[in-house]
Order: structure tokens, then sequence, then C-alpha cells
């Protein structure tokens, strides 16, 4: 089974492995601002390096999308390790709302992304992997809804985030109000 970690090979050699990850960092704030159809001149420049340095590392716009979709799921299951030993519920939500933080890059992103591809897949199934054992033991701790899986979770987040709020302060809100459905009564 193909894992995470298999659908982008980052380089070996420090100096290519910096670019690599220039790139990837500067994609994330280009596509974050601009979406999908951004300069792939434009990340190339942020990123310190040439475009030919770019197509050698990502030969396709759609290669640097999902290198940089697949490092935004890295960051998730970073942060489920990180937040591990917090209470269950402060473990559950801490982690809920780095998803949201994922879900504003994501957004960003999935409009050029094939939705059934491996690499869609795969980063899918590692974020329920990170979020499912923070779920579970909130769960088994009685803090959050026995019937709730981490899937029902996700794509409830999911569809509330892509809302449209006056500002940051009803987004904020509104999320708040979200996470808080998953409490357990």
């Amino acid at each position: 089974m193909t894992t995470i970690d298999d659908v982008v090979r980052r380089p070996q050699r420090a100096d290519a492995r910096r670019n690599f990850d220039a790139l990837i960092a500067a994609g994330r704030d280009v596509f974050a601002a601009e979406g999908a159809g951004a300069s792939l001149e434009e990340i190339a420049r942020r990123a310190g390096v040439g475009i030919g340095t770019l197509y050698r590392n990502f030969p396709t716009r759609e290669a640097l999308l999902e290198a940089v979709y697949v490092e935004e799921v890295q960051g998730l299951s970073r942060a489920a390790d990180e937040v591990s030993s917090l209470e269950p519920w402060d473990a559950l939500e801490t982690w809920l709302h780095r998803f949201l933080e994922y879900l504003r890059t994501k957004q960003a992103l999935v409009e050029g992304l094939n939705k059934t591809s491996e690499v869609m897949v795969v980063c899918r199934a590692a974020m329920y992997s990170a979020g499912g054992p923070l779920l579970a033991r909130a769960q088994a701790a009685g803090v959050a809804r026995d019937d709730v899986m981490i899937e029902d979770a996700v794509r409830m987040l999911a569809g509330v985030s892509s809302a449209a709020f006056a500002d940051d302060d009803q987004r904020d809100r509104v999320m708040a109000i979200t996470i808080d459905a998953l409490r357990a009564r």
C-alpha cells in the first residue's frame, strides 16, 4: 500500500532539498493567495530559485500542487503527534483548529487537483489516521460524542468552513460552535 511518504519524494542532497522546501513554502503562500492558477514564475521568484529549478522538481503544475497538499497533510499528522499529550478534549480541539488552518490552504489547492488521484486517496487516509485516534481517545474519556466518526467531523468542518462569513470574528465564532457540537453532553 502506498503511504504519504511515497507520494512525494524529497531530494537527498542538502542544497536540492533546500530548494525543494523553499518551492513548497512559496507554493503554499502563492496558491493560498492567488488560487491554483497562480504564476509558477512568481512561486520560483519567492522561493529564490529559477524557473528551471521549479520544473526540475515539479515537471507540472499538478505535481507542485500535490506536493504542497501532501506537505499540508503531513503537517496535520505532525500536529496530531504534538497534541497527543494534552487532555483528550484539548488534544482533539487543538487538532481540529489545525485542521481548519489546513482547510484554508486546501481550498486554494483543490481546484487544481484530481480528487480521485492516488495522492488524494493516500492523503485522506493519512488525515483520518492522524485525527481518528484523538477522537477515539476523547470518546473513551467521555468528552466527545460517541456517535461521531473522524470522517463525520472532517466533513462537517470542511462544509461549514466553505461558507461565506461577514468577517473573521463571525468565522471564528461559527467554527467554535461547530467544534463544540462534537462534545459529549
